[in-house]
């Protein structure tokens, strides 16, 4: 498990690394999740919170209601009485329990989109759930006891959201990979021009690390360098 210490002194860990990482942020009192993983990852991710002595996630914020970043929302709101947090362009895919359609962004998984989408589909269903915080541009966390906020970032969905914490980490969700080696580019996304400016905004947060869903975190540098040569193209 991978903990990461900012100014304020609130820890970020990466409790449920892997397929779909799942981010804790805790300032040592109110625990706040940042995604919940695939509905089949619920036991792996239940004993974790156990191993850490967590009975209580204060808020669950959900950078998108894909089923792998959505699909433990249920539980974690019956069993850990979380207070559901999403943007209101996606709560009615989470009150469905619906995964919306992505388009990919090469060739490899445009077809994949085209060919096996309608035919799995119904496999990316999830339990549903009623949020509690619908986010549209921005929500700050201050009442909360956190110097952080939640940015609306679209490109990857239309209510994609990241979390900027002590404005030294941003929580990116799927608005950038960390899997491809010299590339934050995902590959799927809803709208690819939005998704270039979500990095943008990132950016002029101060921000030097920015933490994806999928993959390991990503430098500043490497974000600037992508938002340059995609928004000239």
């Amino acid at each position: 498990m991978r903990i990461f210490h900012t100014k304020s002194g609130y820890t970020v860990s990466n409790i449920l690394p892997g397929r779909s990482n799942v981010f804790l942020l805790s300032d040592g009192c109110k625990n706040i999740l940042i995604d919940t993983s695939p509905g089949n990852k619920w036991e792996k991710l239940k004993k974790t919170l156990t191993s850490l002595n967590i009975r209580k996630i204060h808020y669950l914020i959900l950078t998108h209601t894909h089923y792998d970043h959505a699909g433990n929302s249920a539980k974690l709101k019956s069993e850990y009485e979380a207070i559901i947090i999403v943007n209101k362009r996606e709560a009615e895919y989470l009150e469905n329990g619906k995964t919306s359609l992505v388009n990919g962004t090469v060739l490899f998984t445009r077809l994949i989109v085209k060919k096996l989408f309608p035919i799995l589909a119904p496999k990316l269903n999830y339990e549903p759930c009623q949020p509690d915080i619908l986010v549209d541009q921005r929500f700050d966390l201050f009442d909360f006891g956190f110097n952080a906020y939640i940015l609306h970032t679209p490109g990857h969905s239309p209510g994609s959201q990241s979390v900027i914490i002590d404005d030294e980490i941003a929580l990116a969700g799927d608005s950038m990979f960390g899997v491809f080696p010299g590339s934050i580019f995902p590959p799927f996304a809803d709208k690819e021009d939005q998704l270039i400016t979500s990095w943008g905004k990132l950016l002029e947060t101060n921000c030097h690390s920015f933490f994806p869903s999928h993959g390991t975190p990503n430098k500043r540098e490497l974000v600037q360098r992508e938002y340059k040569k995609r928004s000239i193209s």
